[in-house]
């Protein structure tokens, strides 16, 4: 199988490369890691030359422009136009290709505030968007869209994998605009360095999330094509919650931190819970096998390695 990666310097696309490596998958089948470097996403030009050259069997679609709660809710413009730009490139440069299958990577943001929990992929669509970071969900939503059209009229097949809250090595790792795990352990493994004795949690610390590693992501990916596994849409979860504050103590364990958390409800901190249901790939075969402790301590070794 020839195979197309986009997004290969981010989370996603470096746990592919790992993941991939450690199961010989570059043995088996022909896969071109691309970057920013050899295409400019932003240029339909530019995407089109580089899926035709490359003439794939697969495009797992990793590219996107990301960050947390603060990033989203003040880049809106920015999260919206350059998320729109790259799955709307990726996927009409598609449209008159040969039918090949396309995994295309969205969030679980793409679900309504008030969505019932544990979160079903039918859910997409019936309700109003979590304010903070409805762009940035726009832009996957309409990633989803075109998918499906592609789907019907042209023949491709367009999966969507909607993984729950992702963290791990090669993360985004800044004190303001990060998602909350890797923000978390940057500014408490500062605290730690400079022996502040306060730590200010954003938010009540009552919300319950949800956080996936994201080599489990990429071990779902390597399931659903070794099975061909053909789903419009499907969740990726670990199954397992916890709330803001008790994943800050387990951080403060993995980095021994002394301190004492202060909590600051002045700052937003989205749903007050986001569960998604992930039965439809667990009956499929796929769980998440790391939990959060170990991945906690895997994201902060390598955070140590490589950004200190």
């Amino acid at each position: 199988m020839n195979i197309l990666v986009f997004g290969s310097n981010g989370l996603v696309g470096n746990s592919l490369r790992r993941v991939f490596s450690n199961m010989n998958y570059l043995k088996d089948h022909k896969v071109e890691f691309s970057t920013r470097a050899d295409t400019n996403l932003f240029s339909l030009n530019d995407t089109k030359e580089k899926i035709t050259n490359t003439n794939p069997d697969l495009i797992i679609n990793a590219a996107a422009k990301v960050g947390g709660i603060i990033a989203n809710n003040t880049k809106r413009t920015d999260f919206l136009i350059e998320n729109a730009k790259i799955n709307l490139n990726i996927l009409e440069s598609c449209k008159v290709l040969n039918p090949i299958k396309i995994i295309n990577l969205g969030s679980s943001c793409i679900y309504p505030l008030n969505a019932q929990n544990p979160i079903k992929e039918e859910y997409i669509f019936e309700g109003k968007l979590e304010p903070t970071n409805s762009p940035y969900a726009m832009a996957k939503l309409l990633a989803i869209e075109l998918g499906s059209a592609l789907t019907i009229e042209f023949g491709h097949q367009v999966i969507n994998l909607m993984p729950t809250n992702l963290y791990g090595p090669n993360d985004y790792f800044d004190s303001k605009f990060s998602h909350v795990i890797p923000g978390m352990i940057k500014r408490m493994h500062e605290a730690k360095s400079n022996n502040d004795k306060k730590f200010e949690v954003w938010g009540s610390g009552n919300a319950l999330r949800e956080f996936l590693f994201v080599d489990d992501l990429a071990s779902a990916i390597v399931h659903i094509i070794d099975n061909d596994i053909n789903e419009s849409l499907i969740n990726i979860g670990s199954n397992q919650e916890i709330s803001i504050a008790d994943l800050a103590e387990l951080i403060r364990k993995t980095i021994n931190y002394k301190g004492e958390f202060i909590f600051n409800t002045d700052l937003p901190e989205g749903n007050d819970r986001k569960l998604l249901d992930s039965s439809k790939i667990n009956k499929l075969g796929w769980y998440a096998k790391t939990n959060l402790d170990q991945g906690l301590k895997i994201t902060y070794k390598w955070y140590l390695e490589n950004i200190l």
